[in-house]
């Protein structure tokens, strides 16, 4: 496994991200795991953040498109954070763009906020993680509507690993229902490879009971 997403890991465990206990996902799932990057709240936090999502999307994508689009509220500050991160690392200055749940109609009209979206744009979409693809059937809509654009990819912190609405995981759905690339800075599989059994900080993260607790979530959820 690569440094950067060891790094990550343990990252997510210092700022209470990545939790342990009993669940529930957006898409009504009860999950003995759970991601939250609403714990990022401080700028040193933030900008290392976005550094691992440069990594991750540098990587998957390349540079070559123009908008990095967080949807609001938790893509926001996801789509600030990698836009200065690709700047500081690579010098690519992409340009960020987020949606509002209510449209404006006074000031900076509109449901966008940040860069407007123009025809031709190649846009990425960055979101926290995504269990079942509900989030994106709402994003893509928005994006589409602001004129003859491009979404090339979707960038997650964690692949949870688990089936969308059919048989195949939310990020293979995703894919191929929509024709974008997808990627994750790390998967649930990495996750639990790093901690599991495994002292971190004068504690075990992952532990016997917890590992089972997973195994059983993807006997139920996980991709047959």
């Amino acid at each position: 496994m690569e440094t950067y997403k060891k790094e990550f890991i343990e990252f997510m465990v210092d700022c209470q991200v990545l939790k342990f206990g009993d669940f529930i996902t957006k898409s009504g799932r009860k999950t003995p795991f759970f991601i939250n990057t609403g714990f990022y709240r401080t700028g040193a936090q933030l900008r290392r953040l976005g550094q691992y999502y440069a990594s991750a999307i540098a990587e998957k994508f390349g540079l070559d498109f123009d908008v990095l689009f967080g949807p609001a509220y938790k893509g926001i500050p996801l789509s600030v954070a990698a836009s200065i991160a690709i700047n500081e690392k690579y010098g690519k200055d992409i340009r960020y763009c987020s949606n509002r749940k209510e449209v404006k109609d006074h000031g900076d009209k509109g449901i966008l906020l940040g860069s407007p979206i123009t025809d031709k744009d190649r846009i990425v979409i960055i979101e926290d993680v995504t269990t079942a693809g509900t989030s994106i059937e709402e994003t893509l809509p928005i994006i589409k509507a602001q004129g003859d654009v491009c979404p090339i990819g979707l960038v997650v912190s964690v692949d949870r690993m688990e089936r969308g609405k059919g048989e195949k995981s939310a990020l293979s759905e995703i894919e191929e229902k929509y024709g974008l690339k997808t990627t994750a800075i790390v998967t649930m599989a990495e996750v639990v490879e790093h901690l599991y059994n495994k002292e971190y900080n004068g504690k075990v993260i992952i532990d016997d009971n917890i590992k089972s607790a997973i195994d059983s979530y993807y006997e139920q959820y996980g991709v047959k």
